[in-house]
């Protein structure tokens, strides 16, 4: 078939041709922002999953439904190296500037812009990657002490003034969560919290690895109360078969059930994995209907192709003693794992292996379901680890 109409193309955040089985958490979200909207109480939202499943696909998405409900938008996502400060401050101008033409909350917003060139020069001392356009002159005294905790409530309680007079919210779209700090993460849980307490029209709409709802809560201890954290799964048959069928349907090309079957065992229902093994099951059909035979060939194709970009690229970011202990883990199978279990397969005490399960969760390579429990946060990688690393050699 011809590979130019081919409705798959895979990537890190590309968006599905259907984005199948999402659309409950996109309402919810909605609902809350237009609530906020209005003054009137709603907890921030984050969402938490392995990846894979979408999570940056649907912020996206929920952004693009909150712009077009006129509603001010941050979005940002968050690196390992980088701190909060440093990635909200230059998003947060535009968003100030927009309001500033509003006529009625001009004056609110330049003070917020006043805000935030005292909180870039303020913490520039401690977090020296702030780089932002200042259009004002700081206010003495407004966001400017140098404590992020008590700079970032300030900046956030005139950014909120200036939404709310301009009859609009702002909301902060931040991906990748769990690699903020969790001394920069209180701050930014005190700064919603007062703008809550305040009626202030200031949301955020985040998403990250498991570990996060864990993160928020050593943060500050009322997270729990605050936030909402659903957790954003794979498919269930149904949506994994959507998300595939309709695609292919939409261009006049038909699917047989056994190979729906067969994608939907295959990818276990995870929705990147589901658009890797589309893309292959319509390149490797001659012509319509896509068959059973198909898929088959697809898998061997689509495991090449993960093997080479979403596995490898993580895998070569691991030390050689990350590498022995999430091969040891694989040898155990998909998990979550006794960290006895893991440390008796690399013939090590559990004591000793601390510093690298510590290094592994600090990379969102793993994660834990619970006190002693690890589990991978990508979802087959245990089938990688046991193909790239064959064999007992790795025990060495």
């Amino acid at each position: 078939m011809d590979p130019v109409s081919n409705p798959f193309a895979p990537g890190a955040g590309t968006p599905p041709p259907e984005l199948a089985g999402r659309d409950e958490l996109r309402e919810a979200v909605r609902i809350a922002l237009a609530r906020i909207r209005r003054g009137l109480p709603a907890k921030s939202v984050l969402m938490v999953g392995l990846r894979g499943v979408g999570k940056t696909v649907l912020l996206d998405r929920m952004r693009d439904d909150a712009e077009a409900a006129g509603i001010q938008t941050v979005r940002v996502e968050a690196p390992e190296s980088r701190s909060l400060p440093a990635l909200l401050a230059p998003q947060l101008r535009p968003a100030l500037l927009r309001l500033s033409r509003n006529e009625q909350a001009r004056s609110l917003a330049q003070r917020a812009l006043r805000a935030l060139a005292g909180f870039a020069m303020g913490l520039k001392v401690k977090y020296q990657d702030i780089e932002v356009g200042l259009d004002f002159e700081p206010e003495p005294g407004l966001a400017d002490n140098g404590d992020l905790e008590q700079d970032l409530q300030a900046l956030m309680e005139a950014v909120g003034a200036a939404a709310q007079r301009a009859g609009t919210a702002l909301a902060l779209f931040i991906d990748e969560l769990q690699y903020v700090e969790e001394e920069q993460l209180a701050a930014l849980i005190t700064a919603l919290h007062r703008s809550a307490q305040r009626k202030l029209p200031i949301v955020l709409v985040g998403a990250g690895l498991p570990q996060l709802r864990g993160q928020m809560g050593r943060a500050k201890s009322y997270a729990e109360r605050q936030f909402d954290f659903p957790e954003i799964g794979p498919l269930g048959e149904a949506d994994a078969r959507t998300a595939i069928a309709k695609p292919v349907r939409d261009q006049g090309v038909e699917i047989t059930d056994e190979a729906l079957q067969r994608i939907v065992r295959e990818t276990e229902g995870y929705p990147y994995f589901l658009q890797e093994w589309g893309k292959h099951a319509w390149d490797a059909a001659a012509r319509s209907p896509i068959t059973l035979q198909d898929v088959e060939l697809a898998s061997q194709a689509a495991i090449a192709a993960l093997d080479e970009s979403f596995f490898r690229m993580r895998f070569d970011r691991l030390t050689p003693h990350e590498r022995r202990y999430l091969r040891a883990m694989a040898e155990l199978g998909p998990g979550p794992h006794r960290s006895g279990d893991i440390a008796d397969q690399l013939g090590r005490k559990v004591t000793s292996m601390g510093p690298t399960r510590n290094q592994l969760i600090a990379k969102g390579m793993i994660w834990s379901p619970s006190h002693g429990d690890t589990a991978f946060t990508v979802p087959l990688f245990d089938a990688f680890m046991r193909r790239i690393m064959p064999g007992d050699g790795w025990r060495e």
